[in-house]
């Protein structure tokens, strides 16, 4: 609505089709100097605090996970730091490969991941008595491949953008309309759930077996 009133074009034309830009260029536009400083000045110490995480979090899964199998990890403190530069250096190429309007996508495609994979096995764990560990892992597995699966090959909007469906059949998703408007949480993250509470109802029906034996 502002952007039409003041400019004659919806927030997306006024931003340049970079979907990214409109928040930004409508706190420019339509607020006082003095508070587009101190937004700017919370954002920074938000961002340092957050990439300071993320940087240390990518850094030891580097090295602990991919490079060292956790062997000895925590007393290679060279190492540590030599894998949160190295993961620095690739968001940084990153940032500068990826399209524009990838920023709302990609959180967007994030969270829907992060549901999907952990959330079924984070409300078992939190109200289950024993909760299972194979059916924790078996559902973040399930829900973490579906996602993906329906997000590469069916949702148009990722699938336009990952261009793996194009690559390996030659067109942009494999079904078509409605499917390709429905979000991949929608499909997987019930899997993922049916598939929790059924290994966790079997583990329980095992267990008693189990301390009988």
């Amino acid at each position: 609505m502002y952007f039409y009133q003041t400019t004659g074009k919806i927030a997306l034309d006024a931003a340049g089709g970079n979907v990214d830009s409109i928040i930004p260029l409508f706190i420019n536009r339509a607020m006082p100097d003095l508070f587009v400083i101190i937004f700017m000045l919370t954002l920074l110490a938000a961002a340092m605090s957050t990439l300071s995480a993320l940087y240390y979090a990518m850094g030891t899964a580097l090295v602990c996970d991919l490079w060292g199998r956790g062997k000895e990890c925590a007393l290679s403190m060279r190492a540590h730091q030599y894998g949160i530069v190295l993961m620095m250096v690739v968001s940084t190429v990153l940032a500068f490969m990826l399209p524009i309007s990838i920023i709302a996508r990609a959180t967007a495609m994030f969270m829907g991941l992060c549901a999907c994979a952990f959330l079924p096995a984070f409300a078992v764990g939190v109200y289950a008595k024993a909760p299972s560990t194979k059916a924790a892992l078996y559902s973040m597995v399930t829900g973490a491949v579906i996602w993906f699966l329906w997000t590469a090959f069916i949702h148009a909007a990722e699938a336009k953008s990952l261009g793996l469906c194009q690559a390996i059949f030659e067109k942009v998703t494999l079904l078509g309309s409605p499917s390709t408007a429905v979000d991949p949480i929608v499909i997987a993250l019930p899997i993922s759930l049916i598939v929790m509470v059924l290994m966790q109802v079997q583990s329980g029906k095992q267990q008693p077996a189990a301390v009988a034996a």
